[in-house]
């Protein structure tokens, strides 16, 4: 994860970019891997990172609506089913897109495949279910940076603002 100047969160990037980051000297390493891994290069090493601070400041202009995400569903609705509470594996449209449904935050859930499949196309009033939560888009810094994001390490929800999951 990228830091700025400030510790607000900025991005995901990959290894090889927040290598490149370090050893220019355009950011420092927060926490490094927590395997404690390093890299070695004939005349140094760098600590693999897993939180990089920018050396300087970079000021972010405005920061648009969060994009709707498979990853960032889940990681909104906890990985846990909107019907039935269990493990969620799949996305469920409450308002099925068949019936004019839009995919949209509001209109998307967590769901398991059972619940999912037993609800199909169809209304939660023609099958009398009811939503465990009301769905609705995040908000929040983080939520940009944790829509890209697969599963969010341990070490980053210090700089997250809220727990992730």
């Amino acid at each position: 994860m990228l830091l700025n100047a400030t510790f607000e969160p900025l991005t995901a990037l990959s290894l090889r970019r927040a290598v490149v980051l370090v050893v220019c000297g355009k950011a420092e390493v927060v926490h490094g891997d927590a395997s404690g891994l390093v890299l070695h290069s004939s005349k140094s090493e760098v600590l693999v990172p897993s939180v990089i601070r920018l050396s300087t400041y970079v000021r972010v202009p405005y920061r648009g609506r969060v994009p709707m995400t498979r990853a960032g569903l889940m990681q909104r609705d906890r990985y846990r089913c909107a019907y039935c509470g269990g493990r969620a594996e799949t996305i469920d449209h409450v308002v099925p897109r068949s019936r004019g449904g839009p995919h949209t935050w509001t209109n998307c859930v967590a769901c398991c495949a059972k619940c999912n499949h037993r609800k199909a196309d169809k209304l939660l009033s023609e099958l009398g279910w009811r939503l465990r939560v009301i769905p609705a888009a995040p908000r929040g810094q983080h939520w940009r940076l944790l829509a890209g994001v697969t599963e969010a390490d341990p070490q980053w929800l210090p700089y997250l603002g809220e727990p992730a999951a």
